[in-house]
């Protein structure tokens, strides 16, 4: 498994759980951390064995957003890491999930601080856990900057363009329980809580057909813009195979036997 200083990488069964780690400057985007995460998108994606990935960060953060500083190389240590992303100038959107969407389920766990840059990265993940005091927000425009990870786009297809719009436009901080009622999140759990409940979750899904677990979520993100006859018909094209494998009969199989099925990625 990959990682850096600031980037851990561990599993935990078949979900993959990538951990921003710097939580002396609450886990603030550093150029380790975007290759980090860039790597573990790729890793995780690379792994038939790895079922589901979550995401979140140490020391009872999320993220706080970018440091500049530290993107720019002001004292970190290691060439390798300026290196990479001279040589994909796109690293740190991959990163990110502006320009990458992984195959396997993401699922966010979210404790304190999830503003700016961390809200961004949210919007890249497809189910969301927060701790009561977590809180969201792009500040972007308080400080005359431009929010320009994705939120002008992804926000307003995620939650209704009123509350989307208040959130890019005031730049105000929202509490667990106000992203929960927008629909920015799906779960509030008690505080230190946030990472069981989303492995709880990776749990569940890892118990499920890992094929057709990916390609209902392509399918989800693909026909999300169409029409919804072109959507019924991607949607038919994309599940129609998954009837055809060995882990659709295996499951069939298990579910007349009344035993658990054992799917194989067939």
């Amino acid at each position: 498994m990959g990682g850096t200083e600031h980037l851990t990488v561990q599993r935990e069964g078949a979900t993959l759980v990538l951990t921003l780690n710097r939580p002396e400057a609450r886990n603030a985007l550093s150029l380790p951390m975007l290759v980090g995460l860039h790597d573990g998108w790729l890793e995780a994606d690379a792994d038939d064995s790895v079922r589901s990935i979550v995401f979140t960060g140490a020391g009872g953060s999320f993220c706080s957003g970018m440091d500049l500083k530290a993107l720019a190389g002001d004292g970190m240590a290691g060439e390798e890491y300026r290196d990479r992303l001279k040589a994909d100038p796109d690293l740190h959107w991959k990163a990110m999930l502006r320009h990458h969407r992984p195959r396997k389920p993401v699922i966010a766990a979210v404790e304190g601080p999830c503003v700016a840059g961390g809200t961004e990265m949210l919007q890249g993940t497809d189910i969301r856990v927060a701790a009561e005091s977590a809180t969201f927000g792009l500040f972007e425009v308080r400080r005359g900057l431009f929010p320009i990870g994705g939120s002008t786009v992804r926000l307003q297809r995620q939650i209704p363009r009123t509350h989307a719009l208040e959130m890019l436009l005031t730049g105000r901080p929202y509490s667990a329980r106000e992203a929960a009622a927008i629909g920015l999140v799906g779960h509030v759990v008690p505080d230190g809580t946030a990472l069981d409940k989303a492995l709880e979750i990776a749990e569940r899904i890892n118990s499920c057909g890992p094929l057709a677990v990916e390609a209902v979520k392509a399918s989800v993100y693909e026909t999300a813009e169409m029409t919804e006859s072109d959507g019924l018909a991607a949607e038919l094209a994309r599940g129609w195979p998954v009837f055809d494998t060995a882990d659709a009969k295996e499951g069939a199989r298990a579910f007349a036997e009344k035993r658990p099925p054992v799917f194989k990625r067939a």
